[in-house]
């Protein structure tokens, strides 16, 4: 149980102070740590100030390449490059304790919740974008054997200056064994097709009316399968059509249900806001929607929500879902990162798609305010 207490202390302690309140933290200060703090960063090795890294086309730089028993407890980065698109086109990869296949895969303009390509201030327990283009993370990420993150440039333009502070804490005794490894799982879907383009607004009868009881057609945010816990979700919607994008339900199916264990009533409502998220983004720690457009075509929004207040567990499985529109009728732009943790191995991850389809870009899909047939 010692273990365990200290483990769970130290992913405590891996969150900013926004995760709990300051009199705990302050509290835990005078006891004793048994970790060696270390980082690992782009600093200038000659001493000078020359501390990025540049990143050519093709090219793949290593963040962190470190022995364990560890836990990273933050991720910095910032990024200068002329591609306007560099937050598509740079991949983050996670690898623990030796795996050829990576826990967390994603973009990392959508790892950090920027999921349409461009930066915009947040500020989330686990996630943070600070002042101009400055990308923090505070999920703690342990490993037993071997932790490995890289970089790699998937666009035609070389990254001028990628910085970069990993902070993490090796210990001289191995991790508790009941340990999960953090994952993250990129997913999209342009568009994620509505079932009927013969509608005028959301609340049209044959819309309403329509059942969707087992979560057919929904947007899939993640499936895992193992032992292992659900912590959040940061998504995207670039809107093909007018209205509302909201009107979809979350669904989690766990350890192999037909029909879901937990669902909600839409999806402003799974994201803790309501009414349409009203007329201005906002953010807090466990949610948010920092980026809200309008209710109409071409318009793009941002939202993320985080359990950390209660993980959604799993001992066999778990597939996190959301409608699209009612019962999936819409055909808006969703790019997503779910971010759980589980036991290793994990199943496979679907294929990342390639640049050119993760730009967000408007389809022709018929309905209200789009032009297609």
């Amino acid at each position: 149980m010692k273990s365990l207490f200290s483990f769970l202390v130290f992913c405590i302690l891996a969150l900013p102070a926004s995760a709990q309140s300051s009199d705990a933290r302050l509290a835990t200060l005078p006891q004793a740590k048994d970790y060696v703090q270390k980082r690992s960063s782009s600093y200038d090795r000659s001493g000078a100030n020359a501390d990025a890294r540049e990143i050519a086309p093709g090219a793949t730089l290593t963040l962190l390449d470190a022995d364990g028993p560890a836990v990273v407890s933050h991720i910095w980065t910032t990024i200068a490059s002329p591609d306007p698109n560099h937050l598509k086109a740079l991949v983050l990869r996670m690898y623990w304790d030796g795996e050829s296949t990576p826990s967390a895969e994603a973009p990392i303009g959508d790892f950090y919740g920027l999921g349409l390509g461009d930066y915009f201030l947040y500020e989330s327990i686990p996630l943070s974008v600070g002042s101009r283009q400055a990308l923090n993370c505070y999920f703690p990420m342990p490993f037993e054997k071997h932790g490995r993150i890289t970089v790699t440039n998937e666009g035609s333009q070389k990254t001028d200056a990628f910085y970069f502070n990993i902070d993490y804490r090796v210990y001289a005794k191995p991790l508790p064994a009941d340990q999960l490894y953090f994952h993250a799982q990129y997913r999209q879907a342009t568009p994620a097709q509505g079932w009927t383009s013969q509608w005028k607004e959301n609340g049209d009868p044959a819309v309403n009316n329509r059942k969707n009881l087992n979560g057919d057609g929904n947007y899939v945010w993640m499936e895992a399968a193992g032992r292992g816990h659900f912590v959040g979700v940061a998504m995207s919607i670039l809107q093909n059509q007018d209205g509302w994008w909201g009107e979809g339900d979350d669904m989690f199916f766990v350890d192999g249900e037909a029909l879901p264990s937990i669902n909600g009533t839409g999806s402003e409502d799974y994201f803790l806001g309501a009414w349409g998220f009203g007329d201005h983004g906002f953010s807090y720690g466990l949610y948010g929607a920092p980026v809200k457009g309008d209710e109409k075509a071409g318009s793009r929004t941002s939202v993320y929500r985080f359990h950390l207040d209660s993980p959604i567990t799993f001992t066999k499985s778990l597939r996190a879902t959301i409608e699209h529109g009612h019962a999936n009728h819409r055909s808006d732009n969703f790019f997503s990162v779910a971010y759980w943790y589980q036991t290793e191995p994990h199943a496979p991850f679907p294929a990342l798609p390639p640049l050119e389809q993760r730009v967000p870009k408007l389809f022709a899909v018929g309905g209200p305010g789009n032009t297609g047939k």
